[in-house]
């Protein structure tokens, strides 16, 4: 059991909301328009994670990248499409508002960080999580470095006067477990999000939870 933590810091796609269905529907649409081949959720699930331009190039067969043309097309347009269509399917993981009403409830203050686009990231935490209050919500933006980088991290914790190392990161994502390690805080596996137990070990999870209810049993909230 981990000692009651100041802070949790969560991800957002395949932590906080299962997104995947709105991400994969949004892009196929653009990539079909351009003539690209398109993916299953399956695949996209595996191609998340580091924000959403890299998640278009990872789209765009390699012969095609040489043609920064069409790289800006297709993300310019998947951008708005996604931006317009993020909330159709997207919802949050079985059991993931009530265990964030009990965490507040337990006066441990709670933060999102995502690379997601940050208008993305907040329009969607602000729809899903209405009635929770975050200390943060921030995506990717131009004023930070994105994860596995900590600086953001350390930000956050700063702002909610909180000690890395009295604090928890909860990702589905290596990289997610790679921010955790490089700030000093408690990485906690997702297995329930889009990536398997075997790359969050690799990248350092010290913890693992297979449901969003179980991080309360963790750190003894229940």
């Amino acid at each position: 059991m981990i000692p009651l933590p100041e802070l949790i810091v969560f991800d957002l796609d395949g932590t906080l909301a299962d997104t995947i269905e709105d991400i994969a529907a949004s892009v196929n649409r653009v990539l079909s328009r351009f003539g690209l081949p398109s993916y299953d959720s399956a695949t996209y699930k595996l191609m998340v994670g580091d924000g959403f331009r890299a998640l278009i190039e990872r789209c765009i067969p390699p012969e095609r990248l040489h043609d920064e043309g069409l790289f800006d097309q297709v993300f310019e347009s998947a951008t708005r499409e996604y931006a317009a269509h993020a909330l159709e399917k997207t919802k949050p993981f079985p059991g993931m508002l009530p265990t964030l009403e009990a965490l507040s409830r337990k006066g441990i203050r709670l933060a999102v960080l995502s690379n997601k686009p940050d208008d993305m990231s907040n329009a969607i935490v602000r729809t899903l999580f209405s009635a929770i209050h975050f200390v943060a919500v921030w995506g990717n933006s131009s004023q930070r470095p994105r994860k596995p980088d900590p600086s953001a991290v350390w930000e956050i914790c700063g702002m909610a006067e909180a000690r890395p190392e009295r604090s928890l990161f909860v990702g589905d994502s290596g990289v997610d477990m790679k921010t955790a390690k490089a700030a000093g805080m408690i990485g906690i596996g997702a297995l329930y999000g889009y990536r398997s137990r075997e790359e969050l070990k690799m990248a350092g999870a010290d913890f693992y939870i297979a449901s969003p209810p179980e991080l309360l049993s963790l750190i003894g909230a229940t």
